[in-house]
């Protein structure tokens, strides 16, 4: 299975309006093309302890702060290539760390009813990740559409859209469809610049031009700001 295992990067969000987004791709046509994967339904399984440490450890802006979550970018089965992916930021560079597995392993492992008998060193900082949280447990099913373009010029610059952001705490499976409750307002767009260094001057001008501001959007953290607390506390339930 060939994939990229390690990122090291900035990761800038940005929440778009319709028009803003249609001014963005017009501006960088001379510059970017659709990556190999085009427009993708992203489906992703959050895992956090009982309490949502970890979750609420990153609301509170930390110098350092880390997730575990598996990654599908179809409706899995259990034969199906998944990703167990760390992801770790620290003064502001994010590091991401995956490993491809059939979706069957995947739960089994993370599930602790399973090891992972890969002999990797991602695997031993997962492993290590899982032993020192204790008992995790998948918390959110976050999906998403994704439009990703890469440069031109073959650097590592990045943009990607993301829409119809939907969270759910029923039915935590890669396996099923995608439902839930939408976690952006009607005709938002989150976009996100991913790179290693400065972000180009045409990208730039853009940005300023447009008046986008960057935002510290968190899908999983804003599912449990907007949702799951709220329910928490006795509020309705949403999905």
């Amino acid at each position: 299975m060939a994939y990229q295992s390690v990122f090291q990067r900035y990761e800038l969000k940005y929440l778009l309006t319709q028009a803003q987004k249609k001014q963005v791709l017009t501006a960088f046509a001379p510059y970017m093309k659709p990556d190999n994967y085009g427009r993708t339904t992203i489906r992703n399984l959050y895992y956090d302890t009982p309490s949502y440490r970890l979750v609420r450890q990153s609301l509170e802006r930390p110098f350092y702060k880390e997730k575990l979550r598996i990654r599908s970018y179809c409706q899995a089965d259990s034969f199906s290539p998944v990703y167990v992916e760390l992801k770790k930021k620290y003064d502001g560079v994010v590091y991401k760390r995956r490993i491809g597995l059939p979706e069957k392993e995947a739960m089994a492992w993370i599930s602790g009813s399973f090891p992972c008998l890969r002999d990797e060193q991602i695997v031993k900082e997962i492993d290590y990740f899982i032993d020192f949280y204790g008992r995790l447990e998948p918390k959110v099913f976050l999906s998403y559409e994704r439009e990703a373009y890469c440069a031109l010029d073959g650097t590592d610059f990045r943009v990607t859209f993301d829409e119809s952001i939907l969270c759910r705490q029923r039915n935590l499976s890669l396996c099923d469809g995608v439902w839930g409750a939408p976690l952006l307002g009607a005709g938002q767009t989150l976009m996100e610049i991913k790179c290693s260094g400065g972000i180009p001057l045409w990208m730039t001008e853009v940005l300023s031009t447009e008046r986008i501001y960057k935002s510290s959007f968190s899908k999983y953290g804003t599912a449990y700001q907007s949702m799951i607390y709220p329910y928490l506390q006795g509020g309705r339930k949403y999905a």
